[in-house]
């Protein structure tokens, strides 16, 4: 079910993208508001299960803190890539892919801006969710929600903010972003979440080891209950 979930969290977050970036009239200003916040709640809703990714950089630094195993990571950027096609092809259906030439970004902006927010991201996730200081906690969903809200405005207009490779994918079929940027948007991303992982076990030694899809943050709960059924 894992992938699944991470289908089904991945579509909604896409979907979202694509149908506010695309909305009419002052709509679109709110956009960040609701791609942080469907983020939040697809990653309270599926974090039990997959982990709540819906990102493939997030995915990759999640590895690298070993809660994945290689066979999982694969998998979850295929259905991670898989969901954002579907969704984007469902925005064209209902509004439509924009004629115009997307805008012009300057190809090295790009590149550090999502380096940088996609550190801030995965940064966050795997300090609130992969952490025994932090395990337990209730706020996750909105810390990881919040970052892509930040993210959305600080850089939106340098890097159209996509965070996520699978994400930059939409954006390219649903002719907000050119085809030629596409590598620099995955290359940046999977930078960032990889330098998250190092410097999050770098601070936290000891603490990564396999959880199989799933996060720390669940752990706490698991040993209450054995307390309580002892």
């Amino acid at each position: 079910m894992k992938y699944v979930y991470e289908f089904i969290g991945t579509f909604f977050l896409m979907l979202t993208v694509g149908m506010t970036v695309l909305a009419t009239n002052n709509a679109a200003l709110w956009a960040p508001f609701a791609i942080g916040s469907v983020m939040a709640v697809m990653v309270f809703a599926g974090g039990h299960i997959s982990g709540g990714h819906y990102n493939p950089a997030i995915s990759l630094a999640a590895f690298l803190r070993k809660k994945l195993d290689l066979n999982d990571l694969l998998r979850y950027w295929a259905v991670q890539f898989a969901a954002c096609v579907a969704a984007a092809l469902i925005v064209i259906l209902f509004k439509g892919a924009p004629a115009e030439s997307p805008i012009e970004l300057n190809a090295m902006k790009i590149l550090l801006m999502e380096f940088l927010f996609t550190f801030a991201l995965c940064f966050v996730m795997l300090n609130v969710s992969t952490t025994n200081a932090t395990a337990g906690n209730s706020y996750f969903g909105w810390a990881i929600g919040f970052t892509v809200l930040v993210g959305a405005y600080a850089i939106g207009p340098i890097s159209s903010a996509a965070l996520n490779p699978a994400v930059a994918l939409g954006l390219s079929i649903l002719n907000l972003n050119y085809w030629s940027n596409l590598l620099i948007y995955i290359v940046g991303s999977l930078l960032g979440g990889g330098a998250a992982a190092l410097v999050v076990n770098a601070a936290h030694p000891g603490e990564n080891g396999m959880i199989f899809g799933r996060n720390n943050l669940f752990e706490s709960d698991k040993k209450k209950q054995q307390h309580k059924n002892k």
